[in-house]
């Protein structure tokens, strides 16, 4: 008799000691639809008000797609789910000889990754009969001994390439951002031939974001309709009613439209993209990457500093031909930020540029920093939004070019409008994401218009000193 994913949340020689409990009542309700098997009335009743369907289903589905909201039980069920599929379901029937099944886990960063698999790996060797089929194990990898194995991953359709699937569950997809590029649409896409063999599951968990991405679009298409694709909305304390609710409460008094995302499940519609994507590609030039220096044209220079971390140390610099600005180069560096400065202000003199424009927020060592290479650091009129609303502007009516300079595409893509509680609207990157490049680039398209609409003494004129 085989083992279903209710046994294994209920019995007590598997996981019943975790997943058994009420806490988990909605998850096995979910769950157990999902996998098409009975539910009891109260179970039943659960699966009905979190998918918006008017009936249980008779069948399994293909795939599962979830927003729930923060703190509700999401990662535990991830590692569940990995270890059912990698344990209990047999696929050796299916595989050629030196093939293994994989149930893969994706999540957005290596941080979460190796949150998820240390999760697992508790699960397992927790249970004497799961760790004697366990054959081989590392911070990625846990490898059974019946051709299964465990696999986490970070957000890259690349990394999915070569596999054969007994599961594909993805943690946290809405917040997929690599280099402000959001690869949710290439990784299922990559995903679905990897999964067809074994007729492998498509699990997609996370709280809910922006209504756009494969979440959204999933949510739209089959919430609450008759679908071999499953879709799922519930609050956090609906799946995880140990929650306290003064979490909740205190996240509504702080940001009301943040938490009902966070933990009321709710898609956010006071978020926007805020460059269409073809205005990027119609202002983007074919080639060079980088315009080199030419005589008699007057250049401006934008920078946007960074102390270290995963911020990189940003220049732009352009010039105007006409209405249009262009941006000659944009160069982003990780490392010393006095090496950083050294360098960017030696490639500024290239361009006979003497004065670099920033933002306020780095304090004084950048003006000093710069000061010391003949480079004077002005601080920008315009925060952050302002420049971008500049930016969208030109680029509206035309007046941009770009260099085909990609993570930059990716960023200016990648830039949300966010509607404030003053009813003043931000504009940024998204969580997890980088506008490092996109920033300096708008600085230099806001220091433009402004010397276009008010003449000013020139920033820097190459072969004239």
């Amino acid at each position: 008799m085989s083992v279903t994913i209710l046994d294994t949340m209920t019995d007590p020689q598997l996981f019943g000691g975790v997943f058994g409990g009420d806490s988990f009542a909605a998850w096995r309700a979910l769950l157990g639809g999902f996998y098409g098997l009975p539910l009891a009335a109260t179970g039943a009743e659960t699966f009905k008000t979190i998918t918006g369907r008017a009936e249980t289903p008779q069948e399994a589905a293909n795939e599962l797609w979830l927003a729930v909201g923060r703190r509700g039980g999401k990662s535990h069920a991830a590692g569940l789910l990995a270890i059912f599929e990698a344990c209990f379901t047999d696929h050796r029937d299916k595989l050629a000889p030196g093939e293994v099944a994989t149930a893969m886990i994706i999540a957005a960063d290596r941080k979460q990754a190796r949150t998820v698999m240390r999760y697992i790996s508790g699960l397992v060797n927790a249970n004497p009969m799961l760790r004697r089929m366990v054959m081989r194990e590392n911070g990625e990898l846990i490898e059974f001994n019946n051709r299964a194995a465990i696999e986490v991953h970070t957000a890259s359709h690349r990394a999915v390439r070569g596999y054969t699937l007994s599961a594909a569950i993805l943690d946290e997809i809405a917040f997929w951002h690599v280099e402000g590029a959001n690869p949710d649409v290439e990784i299922v896409a990559a995903l679905r031939p990897a999964l067809a063999t074994l007729g492998g599951k498509l699990v997609a968990l996370s709280s809910p974001y922006a209504r756009r991405g494969v979440l959204w679009n999933q949510y739209r298409r089959h919430f609450g309709h008759e679908s071999p694709v499953l879709v799922a909305q519930a609050p956090s304390m609906t799946m995880n009613p140990t929650l306290p609710q003064r979490v909740v409460d205190d996240a509504m008094k702080d940001d009301a439209a943040r938490a009902c995302a966070e933990y009321l499940a709710q898609f956010r519609s006071d978020i926007a993209g805020l460059i269409d994507p073809d205005l990027i590609e119609r202002a983007t030039r074919p080639k060079p990457k980088e315009l080199p220096p030419a005589r008699a044209v007057h250049y401006v220079a934008f920078t946007d500093p960074a102390g270290g971390g995963q911020d990189e140390f940003t220049l732009a610099i352009g010039h105007r031909e006409g209405d249009a600005a262009v941006i000659d180069a944009v160069r982003g560096l990780r490392g010393s930020p006095a090496e950083i400065v050294k360098e960017h202000a030696a490639f500024m003199r290239a361009y006979g540029v003497r004065r670099v424009v920033g933002d306020r927020y780095a304090g004084r060592w950048p003006r000093d920093e710069f000061q010391k290479h003949g480079i004077t650091y002005g601080v920008s009129e315009l925060d952050r939004s302002r420049l971008y609303m500049e930016l969208l502007a030109a680029m509206n009516s035309g007046r941009v070019e770009l260099p085909p300079d990609q993570k930059l595409a990716r960023q200016l893509q990648a830039l949300e409008r966010r509607t404030g509680r003053s009813g003043r609207d931000m504009i940024d990157h998204p969580p997890g994401g980088h506008d490092d490049l996109a920033n300096a680039v708008a600085g230099v398209v806001a220091t433009l218009a402004a010397q276009h609409r008010k003449p000013r003494i020139l920033v820097g004129t190459y072969g004239h000193r």
